[in-house]
């Protein structure tokens, strides 16, 4: 069975008036419901504060918690107006995110949070929608909370630079950043990942998934025993935030390549939402359900 983790505070913990589509996360979890038995809707609990200590500064942690970031801080992750039930949201978004990476490896499957892959986030500040780095964290408490698990994997195919996990895990050796992103494109300033393939924008099909599975070619000789995969769909061609041209199938082609890498590796993998934009939202909410139908499909394969 693929458990997904959902909770209804992905959407309402967002302000109405805020620009961000809060509506994809009950959209997803809508268009999902009766589309498989073989999906298993899971509530997170709430992240212990003290594993975000793990990979961020805990000053910056504090401050957010205690409602003392400035206003400057706040603009620069987004998502405002924040309303008062933003704290809790990031916990359980966190939350949300372990406990997909638990079941993960305890269960050797695929597993996911409808939400999370929030890669902008770097140690000591919060970036482009995102407050704290739930891949980084995830990368780091599986390291030192299983010992089967000695090498993880970070395959980022968001339109955006995982530059906030690339900063973080820059000094773990056993930890591999690998990042497909639109080059033209937030950040500015990009951080450097193990890999990065930078790609010109209007891109389509065919050269994308030609691209990527050359690059799954490297990535085979790479040690690891977990990936952690963030499956932003915000390459499509319809996102408002995109540039690249990615047709809904190619975006399914995607998630084939990578769903079939971690069979062939015989490897647990952890499924964060990541970004998605369109205009109208539907058009991501569609996308983001082949995935989670694909990995529920892939599921099976695992146990």
């Amino acid at each position: 069975m693929f458990e997904v983790f959902y909770h209804p505070i992905y959407t309402y913990g967002i302000d109405k008036s805020s620009r961000f589509p809060r509506e994809r996360y009950q959209l997803t979890r809508k268009y999902l419901e009766n589309k498989t038995s073989n999906i298993i809707f899971k509530k997170p609990n709430m992240i212990n504060i003290k594993d975000i200590y793990l990979t961020h500064d805990k000053k910056f942690v504090d401050s957010f918690f205690k409602g003392s970031l400035t206003i400057k801080e706040k603009r620069k992750i987004g998502l405002q107006p924040w309303n008062k039930h933003i704290t809790n949201r990031t916990r359980y978004i966190l939350g949300g995110s372990i406990e997909a990476m638990q079941s993960a490896v305890t269960k050797h499957n695929i597993a996911g949070n409808m939400a999370g892959g929030t890669h902008h986030a770097h140690y000591s500040f919060g970036s482009g929608y995102c407050i704290f780095n739930d891949i980084a964290i995830c990368a780091v408490k599986s390291l030192r909370d299983y010992d089967k698990i000695n090498n993880v994997l970070i395959i980022d195919l968001d339109v955006h630079q995982g530059d906030g996990t690339a900063s973080i895990l820059k000094n773990y050796q056993n930890t591999f950043t690998f990042s497909m992103h639109c080059e033209k494109n937030f950040p500015l300033i990009k951080m450097k990942s193990d890999i990065d393939v930078p790609l010109p924008g209007g891109i389509k099909d065919d050269d994308y998934l030609e691209i990527l599975i050359n690059n799954i070619d490297i990535l085979r000789n790479i040690k690891f025993d977990l990936i952690l995969f963030q499956a932003g769909v915000d390459i499509l061609i319809n996102d408002s935030l995109g540039y690249l041209d990615i047709s809904r199938e190619g975006i399914k082609k995607r998630n084939e390549i990578i769903l079939k890498f971690a069979k062939e590796k015989k490897v647990p993998m952890v499924v964060f939402m990541g970004g998605g934009y369109s205009k109208p939202i539907e058009h991501s909410v569609k996308a983001f359900s082949d995935l989670f139908l694909q990995c529920s499909h892939y599921s099976k394969f695992f146990i």
